[in-house]
């Protein structure tokens, strides 16, 4: 179904480093915007492109604070403008745990931190010792969060969360939304890093990864009338896979997809591994989803 690009990894290189977790804005000057994770220095960081293949060097977003306690390294963030200000929220890690912070810019270059503590702790037993991935939606007024959970090396589950401001959070009864489905073996072993993106047919479709054991990983697409019940998996699933022998031989990870109207096209960018290192990937297929493309 999807196509990686001649050209991958289209973004990084020895010298930058791990770049990974990216999140992908279409902008009104027709440029894309990523902010992605660079491992390098701890931070996040953002780069532009005029036709999502070739980008800009990452300039830092967010730098880690090792004076809060809880954000030694910052990564794996989603941003969306509302009115005026950039809004962001991030993952900040230490000691082993995870947490979800929240920051804002007038330029969306700039950030700053709007609070010192997190905004989303780890609590829930299904939540272990990590919350995660942020993915970000504001609808009539009410912003909506999709997180994941679970343990930090990579996390195990899905989660949902709704807030007035974007700083108070209530967790969903129903987490987590989405769990592995032990009879895929794309995803038998756990799922995580999710993007949701509205649809005018389908409801919600959910982009994520699927884990057939902790250390080989997959992209997967699921549809939702509501983005947070009745999930139905793609039946194409999984999109993208890893490719022996090339970049992104041992795992393709958290998946930023967006849909051309005019072109009919969808593109998913994502971080693919081999060797240890990840570098930014690029997939691509022509026409939309539809309802008989789930299960």
């Amino acid at each position: 179904m999807f196509q990686k690009h001649k050209d991958n990894p289209i973004f990084g290189d020895p010298a930058l480093g791990t770049l990974f977790d990216v999140y992908l804005t279409a902008l009104p000057d027709s440029r894309l915007r990523m902010d992605l994770s660079t491992r390098k220095n701890n931070a996040l960081s953002v780069s532009f492109s005029d036709d999502g293949v070739r980008w800009s060097d990452p300039t830092v977003t967010l730098p880690p604070d090792n004076s809060s306690g809880w954000e030694d390294m910052v990564n794996r963030n989603c941003v969306l403008k509302v009115g005026d200000t950039y809004k962001m929220w991030y993952t900040g890690q230490a000691h082993g745990n995870s947490y979800i912070g929240v920051a804002e810019s007038k330029n969306g270059i700039d950030f700053y931190r709007v609070r010192t503590d997190p905004v989303l702790s780890p609590e829930a037993p299904f939540e272990g010792e990590s919350v995660m991935n942020p993915c970000v939606l504001h609808e009539n007024g009410l912003y909506r969060m999709w997180y994941s959970a679970g343990e930090t090396y990579e996390p195990n589950v899905l989660c949902y969360a709704e807030s007035r401001d974007g700083l108070i959070w209530e967790k969903s009864s129903r987490n987590p939304i989405l769990e592995k489905n032990p009879e895929k073996v794309y995803e038998q072993n756990r799922i995580g890093g999710c993007q949701v993106i509205p649809h005018p047919t389908l409801g919600y479709l959910i982009f994520y990864i699927g884990y057939r054991d902790i250390n080989t990983a997959c992209i997967c697409a699921a549809c939702s009338e509501d983005g947070i019940t009745d999930f139905r998996r793609c039946k194409s699933n999984p999109l993208v896979f890893p490719t022996a022998g090339e970049w992104d031989a041992d795992a393709c990870y958290k998946p930023s997809a967006l849909y051309d109207k005019e072109k009919d096209l969808w593109r998913i960018w994502y971080n693919g591994r081999a060797n240890g290192m990840e570098y930014i990937g690029m997939a691509e297929k022509h026409g939309d989803f539809t309802k008989n493309d789930f299960e």
